[in-house]
């Protein structure tokens, strides 16, 4: 099975970084990129151009978006019954402890900071592979 993962980042460095880590995964994976969130709910309601997305089995959220935030996109995935299952992890450079809160109170699976250098970011990717693709039962398409 190819685990079908949407990344909702408007850094392109931090997208080719994660893009990097997940080539070496040992779970085939898609990694799908939108740069805001209003394009991130076109893709997971699979409007245009996004008629033919697949569904994701996970979500890569940063907070701090163009158009519409993290947290909106967040609010709106898990307030849609066709949506709220995807689990999604919020991946952000956020350290704000009332962002910790909403985000959580907004049912995010997981809420990691961004690390600022490539080896601890590549680090944080794997961590996320290692139990997402390999422990962790996602629901399926």
């Amino acid at each position: 099975m190819v685990i079908e993962i949407l990344m909702v980042e408007d850094s392109l460095a931090d997208v080719r970084l994660t893009r990097r880590a997940l080539q070496k995964c040992r779970v085939p994976n898609n990694l799908h990129v939108v740069r805001d969130g209003v394009e991130a709910m076109a893709f997971v309601q699979r409007r245009e151009p996004f008629a033919q997305a697949p569904r994701p089995n996970l979500i890569l959220l940063d907070l701090n978006l163009p158009r519409k935030d993290g947290r909106a996109v967040l609010a709106e995935i898990k307030s849609d019954e066709l949506l709220k299952t995807i689990p999604v992890v919020v991946l952000t450079t956020s350290l704000a402890p009332e962002d910790v809160r909403t985000c959580y109170q907004l049912h995010a699976n997981c809420f990691m900071v961004k690390p600022v250098d490539l080896d601890s970011f590549t680090a944080t990717i794997l961590a996320i592979e290692e139990f997402w693709l390999n422990r962790a039962q996602l629901p399926p398409n």
